[in-house]
């Protein structure tokens, strides 16, 4: 019965999440970043993005992407940029020095990921993702 397997993937999910925390992080120390750090400038590389809205991408707390965000812009990694549509929550916005980290940490990560694919064959992947997408929609629609 497939509701008694649900559980097991959750779980498994937990256990996938936190060995690529683990690896992330690794990855992450090698340029001189943290993986959460790494999240939130790949977070806000994808557009226009206010902290809240980062924050809720990563399913984080507003105030640690807050935290992690003045760290950014503090060491010119990144800035605050005017929000016409809400003045008190300014777009977090990658600096050129921000984006060669960024740069740096994928392609870090990217013998990483070779290596995974690597593990699985095209099909397997490419059904994996899918599943998951569905499985996120699914959450999501809760």
């Amino acid at each position: 019965m497939p509701e008694t397997i649900v559980p097991l993937i959750i779980a498994d999910i937990y256990e996938l999440a936190g060995s690529l925390r683990q690896n992330g992080e690794t990855i992450a120390a090698a340029v001189g970043q943290t993986q959460a750090r790494w999240q939130v400038m790949s977070a806000a590389s994808g557009g226009r993005y206010t902290v809240p809205q980062i924050a809720r991408r990563l399913g984080v707390s507003r105030q640690n992407v807050q935290r992690i965000a003045d760290l950014l812009v503090e060491d010119g990694s990144a800035t605050f940029d005017d929000n016409p549509d809400h003045r008190g929550s300014p777009y977090l916005t990658l600096s050129k020095a921000g984006t060669a980290t960024l740069a740096k940490l994928s392609k870090a990560a990217a013998g990483y990921h070779a290596t995974l694919a690597d593990k699985m064959s095209a099909a397997e992947i490419a059904a994996l993702h899918r599943g998951l997408r569905k499985l996120i929609a699914a959450v999501n629609s809760n």
